[in-house]
């Protein structure tokens, strides 16, 4: 399977499509696969311009809006990852991955599928550590703190990621794992970019997280971006078991190396159509519980807390997920528009501002597997705070009215409201272990744990309650 990797892709589409194009009139060999490491900037029209975090001047349509209204088509299977550099409103849609145009689909947070039985894995965001355990909690419209906090990565997404068992062919990051420039030639790439030598002698370059994914799976290939340079290195396990090949390549301009095909062995009988990974989907309904929107810190499971702590899941847990998708795992075709897209010859929606949608493609997918939806858990503490505002503005009037009438009446506060700190971290421990009491467990009469198979609907109800009931 002949695959196109692209770092970041900027929005210049038309332009990666047309030098895939080429090189497959070059070499008279197809390509089958497009992989994009983030920035990719899927901004339909100018309101998502106002979503994404960077300077005035920079922002541009590019073609991407062209794809989603239809008026073209990409000319093969085109996936991405986020990046720090994104149309965040439209990203935040998809959380658990789906179709931003017809034959393009973004991972979501995080991700894993198969495409003829190769087995992709990714990240989407950069890392930052005061909002490492921070729960999704930004929406649309942004602030200028969670315009850049949105696509900062979390640790949840990173404690799913490593419940993964068995073998990771291709794994896609932003950002760099840390400490990677040491398996590659350091000196090459410090003659490019001298600026990264302070980063790299204070072990601050890339993302520490990443490197523990890296460490955790040792996939075959790792790509990345971010950085604008191309670097390669191999990164081996500790007895030489695994090894790691990872790429990092530039931005999509002139005379950039901006584009990579590499060759990978596949299972020929198999469709190279998208399909679901039954492992991951089984990880996000045992891992339903641990999602949060809140601005606070949130702490993963770890072997040392009184409840489960491990979720990858067992036979008879995939099976129960398996069932719930008919036993069909094939990514379905259900791409929507869920705004206008860009006109030209219009500039109607310039004045319009940001706000939170719940997409279709991602409803479908959380009531078939049984999981929560970020955006609709958002929508609930939204229309909560609404609901007391709403209450607040009457109360005011009623006294108002009272105390012009002369009625001396006392009121008493019927509702009472947390103040929230957000609170923010600078340091990470190095394995990210961070335990949180998640529930109850069962022993039998050998005092062996038995790891309980989370209710779903149960897990529904709670986070419901949660959000409905607390600002």
């Amino acid at each position: 399977m002949r695959i196109a990797i692209e770092g970041c892709a900027h929005g210049e589409l038309e332009i990666i499509y047309d030098t895939i194009q080429e090189i497959e009139k070059v070499n008279g060999k197809k390509i089958d696969l497009l992989i994009c490491c983030g920035d990719f900037q899927s901004t339909r029209n100018l309101c998502d311009l106002k979503c994404m975090a960077v300077p005035n001047k920079y922002k541009d349509m590019c073609t991407f809006y062209k794809y989603y209204s239809g008026e073209k088509v990409a000319p093969l299977l085109t996936i991405f990852i986020g990046g720090n550099h994104e149309a965040s409103n439209y990203l935040q849609e998809l959380p658990y991955g789906g179709w931003v145009a017809p034959n393009i689909y973004y991972l979501g947070y995080a991700n894993v599928i198969k495409i003829g039985g190769i087995r992709i894995a990714g990240i989407s965001g950069i890392y930052k550590s005061q909002d490492w355990m921070q729960g999704h909690h930004e929406k649309p419209p942004y602030t200028k703190s969670t315009i850049r906090s949105v696509y900062h990565i979390r640790n949840i997404e990173i404690f799913r990621l490593k419940q993964i068992s068995g073998k990771i062919d291709i794994f896609l990051s932003h950002d760099w794992p840390n400490g990677v420039t040491k398996y590659g030639n350091e000196d090459k790439l410090l003659k490019g970019k001298p600026y990264f030598k302070t980063d790299i002698k204070n072990n601050t370059l890339g993302s520490p997280a990443n490197m523990e994914l890296l460490r955790y799976h040792y996939p075959s290939y790792w790509f990345s971006a971010h950085l604008h340079c191309k670097f390669a290195a191999l990164i081996p396990e500790k007895d030489g078991t695994r090894v790691t090949k990872f790429l990092a390549l530039d931005k999509c301009l002139p005379k950039r190396k901006f584009l990579q095909v590499v060759e990978i062995n596949h299972n020929p009988n198999l469709p190279l159509t998208l399909s679901y990974d039954l492992e991951w989907l089984t990880i996000l309904y045992l891992t339903n519980h641990l999602l949060s929107v809140k601005n606070g810190i949130h702490y993963m499971p770890g072997q040392n807390g009184n409840s489960r702590w491990t979720y990858t899941p067992t036979t008879e847990e995939k099976e129960n997920v398996l069932k719930k998708f008919n036993y069909d795992l094939k990514v379905p075709i259900n791409f929507v528009q869920t705004v206008k897209p860009y006109d030209p010859e219009l500039m109607d929606d310039q004045n319009e501002i940001p706000k939170l949608i719940i997409n279709n493609q991602t409803t479908k997918f959380c009531n078939t597997l049984g999981i929560d939806d970020p955006s609709v858990l958002l929508q609930i503490i939204l229309d909560s705070q609404e609901k007391k505002v709403n209450e607040t503005l009457i109360e005011s009037t009623l006294e108002s009215t009272l105390e012009s009438s002369d009625i001396s009446t006392t009121y008493e506060d019927d509702s009472a409201c947390e103040n929230s700190t957000k609170n923010t971290i600078d340091m990470v421990d190095e394995n990210f272990s961070d335990v949180l009491p998640v529930e109850r467990i069962e022993s039998d009469s050998n005092n062996h744990i038995t790891q309980v198979e989370p209710n779903c609907k149960k897990f529904k109800r709670r986070n419901y309650s949660i959000y409905s009931n607390t600002l």
